[in-house]
C-alpha cells in the first residue's frame, strides 16, 4: 500500500523561537541540519529502499535544505508547498501580535496583507489531487512547513482548513497519511527523526 509522507523542514532560528516565517527565506540552525539528516534514515526505516513515485518541496531553502540532508531527490518544487503567508505578522510571535490583536490565532483570526485560510485551502486542495494522482505510481513525500502541512493533513482528511489546529508538527518530524477502504486515515503523526 503506498503512502503519503509528509516531512516539516528542521529547526531553523526564528521556528525556534516561535516567530512565524512565510516568506523569509532562513537557513538551518545546526541542530536544524542534524535532525534534518536524522530525518531522512527515519524515512528510510519507516519506508524501505523502493524509490518513492515523487518527491516535491516548498521552494525555501529550509525545505529543500532539509530534502537535501534527508538524501530525498526532489522531483517538483512548487509554491503550492511553501508555508502560510502572514503577511504584515511575519518575523512575528503570537504573543507579539497578540499584544494589539487579543486571542489571535493563525486559524481564527486573518492575516493583513497574507493568505486567508480559504487560499491556503485551496493550495491544500491542488497538493491532495496532486498527491491522489501520483499514489498509484509508489509512495509520495512532500518536504514543506508546519502549518500548510496541518492545513494539508485536514484537507486529507476533508476537514476545513483551520482543522489543522488539531495537529501538531514538530520540526524535522514525519507524518504519515493513507487511506483505509477507501476512508483517508492518518497512519502515523509527528513522528521524530529518532532512531531508537
Amino acid at each position: 500500500m503506498t503512502a503519503l509522507y509528509l516531512l516539516r523542514h528542521g529547526e531553523t532560528e526564528w521556528s525556534r523561537t516561535g516567530r512565524h516565517t512565510g516568506r523569509t527565506d532562513l537557513p538551518l540552525t545546526p541542530t536544524g541540519e542534524r535532525r534534518a539528516g536524522d530525518a531522512g534514515r527515519m524515512l528510510g526505516a519507516m519506508r524501505g529502499a523502493e524509490p518513492p513515485a515523487l518527491v516535491a518541496a516548498s521552494p525555501r531553502t529550509r525545505a529543500l535544505r532539509t530534502a537535501e540532508l534527508a538524501g530525498l531527490s526532489v522531483g517538483m518544487v512548487t509554491e503550492d508547498l511553501a508555508e502560510w503567508d502572514y503577511g504584515e505578522y511575519e518575523g512575528l510571535s503570537t504573543p507579539q501580535i497578540r499584544e494589539t490583536v487579543p486571542g489571535w490565532t493563525v486559524w481564527t483570526h486573518p492575516c493583513p496583507g497574507g493568505e486567508t485560510a480559504a487560499q491556503i485551502g485551496s493550495r491544500a486542495a491542488r497538493m491532495v489531487e496532486r498527491v491522489r494522482a501520483a499514489l498509484s505510481d509508489g509512495d509520495v513525500i512532500l518536504v514543506g512547513h508546519g502549518h500548510f502541512s496541518r492545513v494539508l493533513v485536514a484537507t486529507w482528511l476533508g476537514m476545513p482548513p483551520d482543522g489543522g489546529v488539531h495537529f501538531g508538527l514538530d520540526a524535522a518530524a514525519i507524518s504519515v497519511l493513507g487511506d483505509e477502504r477507501g476512508a483517508p486515515q492518518v497512519k502515523r503523526l509527528n513522528v521524530p527523526p529518532v532512531l531508537e
